[in-house]
């Protein structure tokens, strides 16, 4: 894990070069967001529908029977900005659009193509991470965002039919609740969870040797080790921002 973490240290360092050096084409990196975080939206929103109506059900009937109803929107949203829109978004771009990243430069890798851009003179890790990571770091925010929004409605619309909440006590309990620097943070959150992502998967990419089975594994370590390394980047944000 430390030797890996120095492997994506070094890497960043080498994307930051390349895009201070002015190589950086800007077509690429909306590309590169299309395939991350576009076609990954569907999924997020629906991760976020889900968790917020989930939480709803569990929550409102034990705050009505408490007398404390008013405080189902506030804890709804407080829970979905902080944690689960920003966390749950990047699980789902990290298992669909991180593993697609490390499976599509791993590949690069064992067919020599990495080698080819060598002998070129281009440094391939600026080339094919740079553009990864801006994109990644840049679109998350924006797929968190609408994810909040999504989540909100969610919580809205269940507790209206679970338990027949108003949408206005619901939305004048979330106004109460909610600061806009729940929002930064959070959108803080996704953007640091997306160039990690996109960072941790490419090195692991990078770093595959061997052929298709070794491929396939790399994809997996993928996963793993961009989840990990999320899990505890969003701890030590909390701990930055929470703890007084």
């Amino acid at each position: 894990m430390i030797e890996f973490l120095g492997l994506c240290v070094q890497n960043l360092i080498k994307s930051i070069k390349y895009l201070l050096s002015g190589q950086l084409r800007f077509s690429e990196v909306i590309n590169k967001a299309a395939l991350i975080s576009y076609d990954s939206l569907s999924i997020s929103l629906i991760i976020a529908f889900i968790s917020a109506a989930v939480i709803t059900i569990q929550v409102s009937k034990q705050f009505l029977m408490s007398g404390a109803e008013a405080y189902i929107g506030g804890t709804i949203v407080i829970v979905l900005i902080r944690e689960i829109a920003p966390g749950f978004v990047a699980l789902a771009i990290g298992a669909r659009a991180g593993t697609a990243i490390s499976a599509e430069i791993a590949n690069m890798q064992v067919t020599s193509q990495v080698d080819a851009m060598k002998t070129l003179k281009v440094d391939p890790v600026g080339y094919y991470f740079t553009p990864r990571i801006i994109a990644a770091a840049i679109t998350v925010p924006m797929v968190v965002l609408l994810a909040e929004f999504i989540g909100t409605a969610g919580g809205m619309l269940v507790s209206y039919l679970t338990i027949d909440l108003h949408p206005a006590r619901y939305m004048y309990s979330v106004w109460a609740w909610l600061s806009t620097k729940d929002i930064y943070i959070s959108l803080l959150k996704a953007s640091i969870f997306g160039a990690l992502i996109a960072l941790v998967c490419a090195t692991q990419g990078y770093e595959t040797r061997g052929g298709a089975k070794e491929v396939g594994i790399s994809t997996t370590q993928a996963a793993i080790l961009s989840t990990v390394y999320m899990l505890i980047a969003d701890f030590l944000i909390n701990l930055v921002f929470y703890i007084k």
